[in-house]
């Protein structure tokens, strides 16, 4: 028996490859049973001295969300990577839910947010140019890094750290600021941790372990998943 034409060979490969494909591609998530009110549940990690306070779930309120924003009319370098740096994790405009957890202690001040949106939010992810943007303005610099987060199945995640200088009239002050996110189908979990001014103490180190731990285990109470 003749062999078969060479292309027809291919043919019949690329389309075994196509179906094994198809059969291995993962079904979406059930986020049916998803509360972002279990953001409440992150207390128990928060031992004595920590103070901790719960709010919502309620509607978005953007002040929360955006109270990190870099101030206008700052120059970038790269210069092109403006947009990256100041991008919100939730972009302003989006309707829908949220609950927060705050926790005060230790010198640092934790805040966890779970959202809910009315739809799924766009995941942006800095080009590797952007890994790193400091920027200037008038009596302020610092810079944008991006910086380790956990992997978690089914899930896109990102963190960012951020350090601004700003001159005032009793000298320079520094701020620091964590920020990681993930976000999956309708939701989002962010967290976020930055030093206390404590007056005649020392700035302290925040515990960037404890926050990226906080973000596995927000996403895991939202979820409804077993610890």
């Amino acid at each position: 028996m003749p062999n078969p034409p060479k292309h027809r060979v291919l043919a019949a490969v690329a389309c075994v490859g196509l179906v094994a494909a198809c059969s291995t591609t993962a079904k979406p998530e059930d986020l049916s049973q998803a509360d972002i009110a279990r953001v409440a549940d992150v207390k128990s990690s928060f031992p004595a001295p920590f103070t901790v306070k719960t709010v919502g779930p309620a509607a978005i309120d953007p002040r929360l969300l955006t109270a990190q924003k870099l101030p206008p009319g700052l120059t970038f370098d790269p210069a092109e990577c403006g947009k990256a740096a100041a991008e919100s994790a939730v972009p302003e405009g989006v309707k829908g839910n949220m609950a927060a957890t705050t926790a005060e202690g230790e010198g640092v001040r934790y805040i966890v947010i779970a959202v809910e949106t009315s739809e799924p939010v766009p995941v942006g992810a800095p080009t590797e140019q952007c890994a790193k943007v400091t920027f200037s303005g008038a009596g302020v610099r610092g810079l944008v890094e991006v910086v380790e987060t956990p992997q978690i199945d089914g899930v896109d995640t990102a963190g960012t750290h951020r350090v601004m200088q700003a001159v005032t009239a009793e000298g320079p002050r520094t701020g620091e600021l964590y920020n990681y996110v993930a976000k999956f189908g309708n939701f989002i979990v962010i967290v976020t941790a930055n030093p206390l001014v404590v007056a005649d103490k020392p700035v302290a180190q925040i515990d960037t372990k404890r926050a990226r731990d906080l973000i596995v285990q927000t996403v895991e109470l939202v979820k409804g998943s077993p610890n």
